[in-house]
């Protein structure tokens, strides 16, 4: 991004130049619904919560947890499981006969950052690692529906 100043007159004019978007996918804030992530640790229920979904996109997420010991660069194996809106469920199941909508993904997520908080908790955000075509496109479309982040 550059800034340029110019003089027009008295007042001092900035003019900027913002280059393409970075992300390729728009965030959409889940904060204040409260939803959980859990560790996936291979059992299909009452894995351990790792913390709670503060955004999410068709390419990634952002979390809040207390864990202290959680560094960027490595890889997490989470559990979302995401509950239906607009009669849209937000992934797909095709390894059966036909293809069924589902509310769970489990797979790996890649830490990038890891910030923390004044009230002592961790924010970290990073990419889905190992998300199938169609459930990101699902993912996508759900997501269209939600409320935009900041």
């Amino acid at each position: 991004m550059a800034t340029k100043y110019e003089r027009r007159g008295e007042s001092k004019v900035c003019t900027m130049k913002i280059g393409p978007e970075r992300r390729r996918f728009r965030r959409h804030e889940f904060d204040h619904r409260g939803v959980s992530v859990e560790r996936f640790d291979g059992e299909r229920r009452g894995g351990k919560i790792f913390g709670h979904l503060v955004d999410i996109s068709a390419g990634g997420v952002r979390i809040r947890t207390p864990e202290k010991n959680v560094k960027a660069d490595t890889q997490i194996r989470v559990r979302l499981e995401l509950p239906s809106y607009a009669g849209i469920t937000p992934f797909v199941a095709s390894d059966g006969p036909s293809i069924q909508g589902r509310h769970e993904w489990v797979g790996w997520m890649t830490v990038r950052r890891v910030l923390k908080n004044e009230d002592g908790n961790f924010d970290i955000a990073g990419p889905l690692e190992d998300m199938q075509e169609m459930d990101r496109g699902m993912l996508g479309l759900y997501l269209s529906t939600q409320p935009l982040a900041a």
